[in-house]
């Protein structure tokens, strides 16, 4: 279909972004139309049940630079990530969600980085707009107590807005795992790596597609697929609470044999047993986490399943032009031109 060398391949996974996927289709192709190189934008349509799917087709029969990847169902964020990845074909790749909470213009600055060298370059979150205080309590508690359970470097406050080298890539794609975590597995691999600060606005429109349970499934995806702690916890914790049951013996036994005194209060020694029967219960709850997650990896399931491909035609550029010059007049404070973004950088 092209016969230019795709250097920039823009990965946007949408799921339910019927509200924004227009201005986020407007600022991509802005902002990569100001680098003057050959690029795509990839869609990764995850199991939608809105309107997602037609606007991209649209842009597909207006744009040659867009191609839609539609899933069969939904199989979520992290897998419709890796499915952009995997068939991008460009020289480097950039993830960037489509809720324009991450700059676009962002990516300039990622290019040169990429430029001088660096094989990854993730975005910074320095600050976090229209976000609750519980959320942002709750992410910055995520982010430092991963950091503490992993051997790997995951960088603090960081989401999926990265760009990697083609090579980078091609080592992910190797990685076959069900439970992903893509920025822990970029960090895993290692390369050259350097961050970019940046504030995070608030959300465009729409709702979250991150509430508080798949929020805490992603952590347990973290945690599961780069650290042993939790069971070695259980083992440390479990010397401990029978060390403590044998000093409370001896203590019983001294009671009965060297005093007049027992040891009475049944109900505290049914709350010695509960406490004893609710650890046992939670150790056995997360050893039953790595074992799912074993179970996942031998059903040896494909990650996702592709319904339909559509790739763009040969774009009408006076269209696309048009709908660019729309954007800028309506939303000028959130996307800037590539002069003012280099502007600001230096």
């Amino acid at each position: 279909m092209r016969e230019e060398q795709v250097i920039i391949s823009v990965v946007i996974p949408a799921f339910n972004e019927e509200e924004v996927i227009e201005q986020c289709y407007d600022a991509l192709t802005k902002v990569m139309r100001a680098t003057e190189r050959p690029y795509e934008l990839i869609f990764v349509n995850d199991g939608s049940k809105d309107k997602t799917k037609e606007i991209i087709t649209r842009y597909c029969h207006e744009d040659h630079h867009v191609k839609l990847i539609n899933f069969s169902r939904n199989f979520g964020h992290q897998v419709a990530i890796t499915a952009g990845m995997e068939h991008a074909q460009g020289e480097a790749i950039v993830v960037i969600d489509a809720d324009l909470q991450d700059p676009p213009h962002l990516i300039l600055s990622m290019m040169e980085k990429w430029e001088e060298g660096y094989e990854v370059v993730y975005a910074k979150r320095s600050s976090r707009k229209g976000e609750t205080k519980f959320k942002k309590w709750t992410a910055a508690c995520f982010y430092r107590m991963l950091s503490k359970m992993t051997e790997v470097h995951i960088p603090l406050d960081t989401g999926d807005f990265r760009l990697i080298d083609r090579k980078v890539k091609e080592v992910m794609s190797r990685m076959k795992e069900k439970n992903r975590f893509v920025r822990g597995l970029v960090s895993w691999v290692g390369f050259k790596q350097t961050a970019i600060e940046y504030e995070r606005e608030e959300r465009f429109a729409g709702e979250t597609k991150y509430p508080l349970k798949k929020m805490l499934r992603l952590s347990m995806d973290a945690i599961t697929s780069f650290s042993y702690k939790p069971l070695l916890m259980t083992v440390y914790l479990g010397f401990m609470l029978s060390g403590a049951s044998f000093v409370y013996l001896l203590y019983v036994l001294y009671m009965r044999l060297f005093t007049d005194s027992t040891v009475t209060g049944w109900s505290s020694m049914v709350s010695i047993n509960l406490f004893f029967f609710g650890f046992t219960f939670i150790m056995l709850g997360i050893m039953g986490q790595y074992i799912a997650r074993i179970y996942d990896e031998t059903r040896d399931r494909p990650l996702y399943i592709i319904d339909t491909i559509e790739h763009g035609t040969e774009a009408d550029v006076d269209q696309v032009q048009n709908n660019i010059n729309t954007y800028e007049k309506e939303h000028q404070h959130s996307v800037h031109t590539s002069e003012d973004a280099i502007e600001t950088r230096h």
